[in-house]
């Protein structure tokens, strides 16, 4: 079963309806050093985690120049789990994972070197990103490429970047990922989600695959 996570929420309502869609994780983005309408407050990103239920995993995304000030994120919004941006190297990733308990999930380029951010995360986002790093940018990726990931690396991997409840299922088959993790594709607005495209979004990341 593929699971899902519906980035970048600005309101309750919309945290409720990709709850509600059956989304496995919930993503709230704050201290990020790029202009996004999905970027909130550190006190307003913890509001949000909070409304997130029990047994699904609302996670905090984040671009830490720091480990500390990545742990000080932490501490003030209580996710259920991180995803940081590739602002730390592979040895910050490690330190951070022994100074907090929430699992670690790093999201880089498709074209980034995966392997050491393997060893030292809980899993991997891989993603289309702009110049300064952020995801967001509705642009898919060589999906074929990321399968091979998928098969080399022993790490959860999420596929980001441009999917959509149009794609999703193509994409799903195509790069058999642990999960897959949507922004802007089920937006009405910048920040505001569309409740029926996070409802379609979900259903159709969860349809059979055709095995080859």
């Amino acid at each position: 079963m593929t699971r899902v996570k519906v980035c970048g929420h600005t309101r309750e309502a919309d945290v409720r309806a990709s709850v509600a869609a059956g989304a496995d994780a919930v993503g709230v983005i704050s201290g990020v050093p790029v202009e996004t309408p999905r970027e909130v407050a550190p006190e307003r990103a913890a509001d949000l985690l909070d409304a997130v239920p029990p047994l699904v995993s609302g996670v905090l995304v984040t671009m830490p120049e720091t480990v500390e000030e990545a742990r000080e994120l932490v501490a003030e919004t209580q996710p259920d789990a991180v995803q940081v941006h590739g602002t730390l190297d592979p040895e910050e990733v490690e330190a951070l994972t022994a100074e907090i308990s929430q699992p670690i999930l790093v999201a880089l380029d498709h074209d980034a070197e995966l392997d050491a951010y393997a060893d030292a995360a809980d899993g991997l986002v891989v993603d289309s990103l702009d110049e300064a790093g952020g995801g967001g940018t509705g642009q898919t990726h060589d999906w074929d490429r990321t399968a091979e990931i998928v098969e080399r690396l022993d790490v959860p991997i999420l596929l980001a970047g441009g999917l959509t409840p149009e794609n999703v299922a193509e994409a799903v088959e195509t790069v058999r990922p642990f999960g897959v993790d949507t922004a802007s594709g089920v937006e009405r607005d910048g920040g505001v989600k569309d409740h029926d495209a996070v409802e379609q979004f979900v259903d159709r990341a969860g349809e059979p695959r055709v095995v080859a």
